[in-house]
């Protein structure tokens, strides 16, 4: 339990990822119905994918070259700026990039600074370093956790015998809200407490939906 008796719920995310996004955009309605408090940390599909870049499609690929820029600018936020400004820089990134379709563009990641207040120089982390042995730290925390034949998000919380349960996932779409939610999150965390479950899948059968999120 966390100080103020919620249950804390370790989220990491990529925001260049819109199935991440939909996921975190699902663990904040839980947060409304359920005793429990989101702690947002940064991984990156380009850190997962440095190795085998080469078995990936071309279109992938191209998608991964410009992925660090914004988990720079997270972590440089977050450590410059303390970690509560990551769920609301994370949130903004988000909407610009799927919600209003504008992308992964620096245009984008300067509106989102600029939509919660934190200054517009932290853009420049996007071509820096100074910050990629934390980011890499962080990415290796969530990642350990799963494995590396998964992507993001991962979501840890506390399990009854004191050990995490880790788990990377739900894919859903649209983000359920309200009490679909709450079933969703009760649910997941039921399977996910078994020891020696692994997986439930089925083939997607369409893509992220954001109409029902915040633009």
């Amino acid at each position: 339990m966390s100080e103020n008796g919620k249950t804390p719920v370790d989220f990491w995310f990529d925001p260049l990822c819109p199935w991440a996004w939909m996921t975190s955009r699902w663990v904040l309605e839980v947060e409304k119905v359920r005793d429990i408090e989101v702690r947002w940390h940064v991984m990156s599909l380009a850190v997962l994918n440095e190795d085998r870049l080469d078995e990936l499609p071309e279109e992938y690929r191209e998608a991964l070259k410009d992925a660090l820029a914004p988990v720079r600018v997270v972590v440089a936020a977050g450590q410059l700026h303390g970690d509560e400004v990551v769920g609301p820089l994370y949130t903004a990134l988000g909407t610009r990039f799927h919600n209003r379709g504008e992308g992964a563009t620096r245009e984008a990641v300067a509106g989102a600074l600029q939509d919660v207040g934190l200054p517009a120089d932290l853009l420049e982390y996007a071509d820096r370093d100074t910050y990629d042995t934390e980011l890499r730290a962080s990415h290796r925390e969530g990642i350990e956790k799963v494995g590396q034949d998964v992507g993001t998000p991962v979501i840890a919380v506390p399990g009854a015998d004191g050990e995490q349960i880790a788990f990377f996932g739900p894919v859903v779409t649209p983000a359920p809200q309200g009490e679909e939610a709450a079933k969703l999150w009760d649910g997941t965390l039921l399977v996910a407490s078994v020891p020696g479950f692994y997986e439930i899948k089925r083939t997607r059968t369409q893509g992220p939906d954001f109409s029902n999120l915040p633009a």
